[in-house]
């Protein structure tokens, strides 16, 4: 979907959401809170991290539905915080990131993770080794670096032993995360299971049921937190053995047109 495109206008009457997945939430909105990943879920997938778009109606879109959850909306994504507000704005969401590292609560209060001299250090050890890995980029987030190999798929095993190296080297306080075609070295404690809780009991998510979505392995830990918590998890993509997800959606346009019918 580029970013001119919209869901249809003018209907007579709203469209009835076609959607299992989604359907309580549009019945009962006082009694669930949503959390989307962003990075194939709300937005497609782009060939470099910085070169995804977000379409025009999408961040006032959000923002409304977010005034009809009473606020119970929040982003958790593997994103730095500092790259998150840009693509939203003028809106500012909750938000978890760097996989839950980092997180921005309702209130605006702001928790980080702290970035030791050592891993700053090996984060430049790493560039300068991508430039054996044509096509390879190297994502610095502050405080996670990823590599992304989409382009250089014949190196994956060499990133992959690489970056268990460092970690090893980085010590027990960080941990391998794998997603889509990229590595990533991150805060051990860092989990987008963990940051849903976190969420969940704080207001306006408090007391309410947790709608996860997302499309990774990195969001497989909030689909475990949605599910033992009696919420829904939802799948961007085909569904298949390998996801915790109890539904899915087929893909971030058809999640965008979903949302948008939920705020007609």
């Amino acid at each position: 979907m580029s970013s001119q495109e919209k869901p249809e206008q003018g209907d007579a009457k709203p469209r009835p959401l076609n959607e299992p997945a989604l359907t309580a939430l549009s019945l009962y909105p006082q009694d669930w809170a949503l959390f989307l990943d962003i990075d194939g879920t709300l937005l497609d997938l782009a060939e470099r991290p910085e070169a995804i778009v977000v379409p025009d109606y999408l961040p006032g879109a959000l923002h409304a539905l977010s005034r009809q959850l009473g606020g119970a909306l929040a982003l958790v994504t593997g994103r730095a915080i500092e790259f998150v507000d840009p693509l939203f704005a003028p809106f500012r969401f909750p938000v978890a990131g760097l996989h839950g590292a980092e997180r921005r609560d309702a209130g605006g209060r702001l928790r980080r993770a702290h970035v030791p001299p050592a891993f700053q250090e090996m984060k430049q050890v790493i560039r300068r080794e991508a430039l054996a890995w044509p096509g390879a980029i190297v994502e610095d987030k502050g405080a996670a670096v990823a590599v992304h190999f989409r382009h250089a798929p014949a190196n994956e095993a060499e990133i992959g032993e690489a970056m268990q190296r460092h970690l090893e080297d980085a010590g027990p306080d960080w941990s391998l995360q794998r997603g889509k075609m990229v590595i990533e070295i991150c805060p051990a404690h860092a989990s987008k299971g963990h940051a849903v809780e976190a969420f969940l009991a704080e207001a306006p998510f408090e007391g309410r049921r947790p709608i996860a979505i997302g499309d990774d392995v990195t969001d497989e830990t909030m689909f475990a937190a949605a599910n033992r918590l009696g919420g829904q998890s939802v799948r961007i993509g085909d569904a298949n053995g390998k996801t915790l997800a109890r539904a899915s959606i087929g893909s971030p346009a058809r999640l965008r047109d979903v949302l948008g019918t939920l705020v007609k």
